[in-house]
């Protein structure tokens, strides 16, 4: 079985031991106690994302960005986040069990106080064949997708909003 290339960037002497957080963060103010006593604001990424393995792999370049992560595994577990916590932005992959991505844009979309929150979709599907639901994001990737892609399109989505 050949190994997926987003692996290899987790992989490390200590394995996943060494990404363990060297912050504590306050989920719902997003607050950063870096342990000198300096305390900062970072900008919220909801993560939903059903494949457990790319899902670590995101939160870990997310984080490396300077972002607080929420991770969800599916659209439900990330409505439940949108419902409950402050979001900057949302990455969210197309297809996922219980609630897809669509779905959930479609959610996010007919709220009155999250519509305007910007919408990651990543999909591995053709963008030219996916259906007029993807008119409600703010910008789509495909998979397998490059850090460098998916932080620009949060930087210019948290930028514009």
């Amino acid at each position: 079985m050949a190994e997926s290339p987003w692996l290899s960037d987790l992989q490390s002497p200590h394995g996943l031991e060494s990404l363990k957080p060297t912050v504590m963060i306050e989920v719902d103010s997003h607050e950063i106690s870096t342990g000198n006593g300096l305390h900062s604001e970072r900008q919220c990424v909801l993560l939903a994302e059903d494949d457990p393995a790319l899902r670590r792999y995101l939160e870990v370049v997310l984080d490396r960005a300077g972002y607080a992560v929420l991770s969800a595994g599916d659209g439900l577990e990330a409505m439940k986040f949108l419902l409950s916590t402050r979001v900057d932005v949302i990455v969210t992959d197309a297809l996922m069990p219980h609630l897809d991505g669509y779905e959930l844009c479609r959610f996010v979309r007919n709220s009155e106080h999250l519509s305007g929150l910007p919408i990651i979709l990543l999909s591995a599907l053709d963008p030219r064949n996916t259906t007029d639901e993807s008119e409600q994001v703010n910008a789509f990737l495909s998979k397998p997708v490059s850090p460098e892609d998916l932080l620009a399109a949060c930087a210019a989505h948290l930028h514009n909003k």
